[in-house]
């Protein structure tokens, strides 16, 4: 089968056929957000699951029950898929939903708009998870394997090539970093890495996404909340670790969805060669802009050939 094959080009962007159809993305074109949303964007492989792991909790005041009966793609559907439509009534307020889409493409509801001269703002709340581009293309070359709706990626060296160029779902992830950074949403938007969550401290980072939402969580709640959300507890999790999807569409006999659950495993693939060459290539397309990641510094410290 031809790569091409498997995508509907939208925009610009190759999106998989087997979530998206022209009805789907109709559907969200003329999405209605409200005012309580809560919407998590990401690039592919930034930690998507993981946060339909984590909202929810925060959300419902500790409440496992969700996370523990609900599969995630039900509990906080892609705005962009074709499933979306059959599920969004379903859902009890707060409504929360994914996407991956870059912020040019996503409902006109999600920006300002005027009426009688005066700017009304929607208080609708946006979190964007970054992650280190390099472990992206590591997680996103397993997906490619197991995945029987995506196209053979090829070798390790091949596929860095098409991801660099944006010739892969979703297109740049350097296009879709840059479209999230200053937006019109104000302080309704909080940014947060794969890295401070894995890396630095999950339960800090729990903190800060629930004064950013406007919740509170007794002590013994945030830490069975950070205690669950840790990745080996969410592989054992049947609704999250995709283990109820057929084989013939997620073969994990190739790879496990939910694979390391770490950061810096870029360094057993990447040559050096490879490495100067992909920060090269990703510094050039953010030079100008005021984006910096935990990475970066690392990457200083640390210069490659």
């Amino acid at each position: 089968m031809a790569k091409n094959d498997f995508y509907l080009l939208y925009r610009g962007l190759l999106l998989p056929n087997i979530a998206h159809t022209e009805d789907s993305l109709k559907f969200l074109e003329s999405f209605q957000m409200r005012d309580d949303d809560v919407i998590v964007i990401t690039y592919p492989k930034s930690g998507t699951t993981w946060m339909q792991e984590i909202i929810p909790l925060l959300l419902n005041g500790g409440d496992f029950t969700p996370v523990l009966t609900i599969p995630n793609w039900d509990r906080m559907p892609w705005l962009e898929e074709s499933r979306a439509a059959g599920l969004i009534d379903k859902l009890s307020a707060p409504r929360t939903f994914v996407s991956h889409m870059p912020y040019y493409l996503m409902p006109s509801s999600l920006f300002s708009s005027k009426a009688k001269g005066h700017v009304f703002f929607f208080h609708f709340e946006v979190i964007y998870v970054s992650r280190n581009p390099k472990d992206v293309m590591v997680s996103s070359f397993h997906f490619h394997h197991m995945a029987g709706f995506l196209h053979d990626p090829g070798t390790f060296e091949e596929f860095a090539d098409q991801f660099l160029a944006g010739n892969v779902i979703f297109g740049k992830w350097t296009d879709h970093v840059k479209s999230w950074r200053n937006t019109d949403l104000g302080d309704r938007i909080l940014y947060i890495t794969y890295e401070e969550m894995i890396q630095q401290d999950l339960h800090g980072a729990l903190e800060r996404m629930l004064v950013f939402l406007g919740k509170s969580l007794s002590k013994d709640a945030l830490r069975r909340i950070t205690e669950h959300c840790q990745f080996k507890s969410m592989k054992q999790n049947n609704m999250s670790n995709y283990s109820l999807v057929p084989e013939t569409v997620m073969d994990t006999t190739k790879s496990m969805f939910l694979r390391k659950g770490i950061a810096g495993d870029w360094k057993n693939y990447f040559s050096p060669e490879l490495e100067a060459k992909f920060n090269k290539t990703i510094s050039e397309e953010l030079n100008g802009t005021d984006i910096t990641f935990l990475w970066d510094e690392e990457h200083k410290r640390k210069p490659t050939i």
